[in-house]
């Protein structure tokens, strides 16, 4: 796909070249010019921008007067940080920084479909599906450290022993599904989104898709919102040492 925006034929002018070979050593076609897509263009402004946003945090700590950029990491920090320990429980502070990044960097990318002419990168299929294979390594690894190999196998077969095979079986299914669950649930809802949003612009440019740019911002919260929790309830059903 030939690439629409500004930042993303800045990054294949400097990097295309190095990026069309990997891809190409791993057996996907592409050129210099379209080897980093506006998604993934996009990712990096998001990732990039969060990571000055930390920096600038960090740097400028303050106990007796906090600037406005720590006030809202702190809002953000109490917010996900008690939501975590309702769910997740004893030792939530181990996983909190890992469902933050989760919550802001979806929560980002999806606000990016609310500026006109920039599509979010959540409607694309490859950006959830990736969200969501990270968060089924994370929670499984997290599983598996918290219980032990054998620890955690137990919670897929279940407490009654004669039906372990068929519970195993299910679980397995059922973990895989997570991931097709995540990646559906947050791909089309965005991509509903924002062609609405892309419609009401092409057919009343005024007024009107103001209306529907709140209504992005309303659904991008809810599903950057829903990813989280979703990720603290596996988190939470992984970790627990109750069989």
């Amino acid at each position: 796909m030939q690439a629409s925006l500004g930042i993303t034929h800045l990054l294949n002018s400097l990097f295309g070249g190095p990026v069309a070979s990997l891809q190409h050593a791993v057996g996907i076609p592409s050129t210099p010019a379209t080897a980093i897509t506006d998604a993934f263009a996009l990712e990096l402004l998001v990732a990039a921008g969060l990571i000055v946003f930390f920096i600038l945090v960090r740097a400028t700590l303050s106990v007796e007067s906090p600037n406005p950029a720590q006030q809202v990491a702190e809002m953000v920090h109490e917010a996900i940080g008690g939501q975590a320990e309702q769910i997740i429980g004893h030792g939530y502070q181990s996983f909190q920084s890992f469902v933050t990044c989760i919550f802001l960097f979806v929560l980002l990318c999806n606000l990016l479909g609310a500026i006109p002419g920039i599509p979010a990168p959540t409607t694309q299929p490859v950006v959830p599906l990736g969200l969501a294979l990270l968060t089924f390594v994370y929670y499984n690894f997290h599983g598996l450290r918290a219980n032990g190999l054998i620890g955690y196998l137990k919670q897929f077969a279940g407490p009654i022993w004669w039906m372990a095979p068929l519970l195993f079986v299910i679980e397995v299914i059922s973990h895989l599904a997570r991931i097709l669950s995540l990646t559906v649930r947050l791909y089309a809802n965005m991509f509903a989104s924002d062609l609405v949003t892309l419609v009401f612009f092409s057919l009343i440019p005024i007024a009107i898709p103001a209306i529907f740019i709140a209504l992005h911002v309303a659904v991008s919260l809810i599903q950057a919102f829903v990813f989280m929790l979703l990720t603290m309830i596996y988190l939470s059903l992984a970790v627990s040492h109750e069989h």
